[in-house]
């Protein structure tokens, strides 16, 4: 009786949290949240039959589907949606993709139509002790697989420089936890620890995906609104005071010249033209992206304009004959100020959040060797 309560329980919170998670993936829209949306899918599927295999015991129906959802499916999509969520590289999403179908269909198949032993109880079996040789085989390289996308997700974060590192990898670890708990009562059953665990399984990627839809704040952010995947910054030189056009406080560049500390300003001087630097980007976007990536650009282009005076220039361009195409070109005042800009907040999180309109991106760096633009050109394209 304790395992059907356990059971009925472990259920119940997975279609809660597959619920959360279906909102939350409409909320902020990405290949990872609808990665975990199906790992919670496909989990409490499964457990909803372990809830009818502990009240009238396991036959072969209740425990292929059980398996199929706390064994393959549940654990491979959490791991892939962990890959997408930490990974940045187009080709690496690719390659994931790629064998994400493959071990997802072949040992689906095989799952469902290969023959299981009769001996059922009313605990979670094991899935070792009724699949034969080949469909453990299959689940094994597919579980492998779902170590090397975690391993993966969890290097590619632990060595990017970014603010928002501490919680990209609690999301992950999250996501660990509840892939972990999951094979281990697949490969163990447990009877009604095996409940309990699965219980904390979901809880654990319900978590995560909470964690990973939180929207972030800028730590330089001095009365703005919150990033809440950019969605409000449309309006942002109607809405800020005068007073809020201070611009926030900097550390000093490298280059300071003391004589700034007891005037004004700078004296005047003509800076050598070689020491401009420009970047040309170009992101090819994915089919009906165009529109959430223009939120995003429109949104960091209005930080840069407020926030990097060293940014001489940052706007981003359609192409009207390639409409899938964004090219965004900036001018920086050195390498220091190219520098500075790319470790901005409102600049690491416009990169987070673009890799799910972008499938690929091209970067051309560029030093002036000449150049004449009209002196209203930047007031114009960049207010401060």
């Amino acid at each position: 009786m304790v395992t059907v309560g356990l059971a009925f329980i472990s259920a119940l919170v997975g279609w809660s949290a597959t619920a959360a998670l279906a909102a939350y993936a409409q909320r902020r829209p990405g290949v990872a949240s609808v990665g975990w949306l199906v790992a919670a899918l496909g989990t409490t599927v499964g457990l909803s039959a372990g809830v009818v295999g502990a009240m009238f015991d396991f036959g072969g129906a209740t425990f292929r589907i059980l398996h199929i959802g706390i064994s393959l499916l549940g654990p491979l999509y959490m791991a892939w949606g962990a890959f997408e969520y930490g990974v940045r590289s187009p080709r690496g999403r690719f390659t994931s993709r790629l064998f994400l179908s493959a071990f997802t269909i072949v040992p689906l198949v095989v799952l469902s139509i290969d023959r299981v032993g009769t001996s059922f109880g009313d605990s979670y079996p094991a899935l070792g002790e009724h699949y034969d040789l080949i469909p453990r085989s299959l689940v094994n390289v597919a579980q492998v697989l779902v170590a090397v996308l975690l391993v993966t997700a969890l290097v590619a974060v632990a060595r990017r420089d970014s603010v928002n590192r501490g919680t990209d990898l609690s999301v992950l670890g999250l996501v660990a936890l509840s892939v972990l708990l999951s094979v281990l009562v697949g490969r163990l059953g447990l009877g009604a620890w095996g409940a309990l665990l699965m219980l904390g399984a979901v809880s654990a990627l319900w978590g995560a995906a909470a964690m990973a839809a939180r929207p972030r704040r800028d730590p330089y952010d001095d009365g703005y609104d919150d990033y809440e995947g950019y969605e409000d910054y449309g309006d942002a030189d109607e809405d800020l005071d005068d007073d809020l056009l201070e611009e926030p406080v900097r550390r000093k560049r490298r280059e300071a010249d003391p004589y700034d500390d007891y005037y004004d300003g700078p004296p005047v001087r003509q800076a050598p033209p070689a020491k401009l630097r420009g970047v040309i980007t170009i992101y090819t976007l994915a089919d009906g992206r165009g529109a959430g990536f223009d939120r995003l650009a429109d949104a960091v282009v209005a930080q840069v304009s407020h926030r990097e005076p060293d940014t001489l220039l940052f706007a981003c361009h359609t192409v009207p004959s390639a409409p899938l195409q964004r090219i965004v070109y900036a001018i920086y005042r050195d390498e220091l100020a190219q520098e500075e800009h790319e470790q901005q907040p409102h600049v690491l999180e416009f990169s987070r959040l673009s890799t799910q309109h972008v499938v690929a991106t091209n970067v051309i760096e560029l030093s002036l060797s000449g150049a004449a633009a009209s002196d209203g050109l930047t007031a114009m394209l960049m207010p401060r």
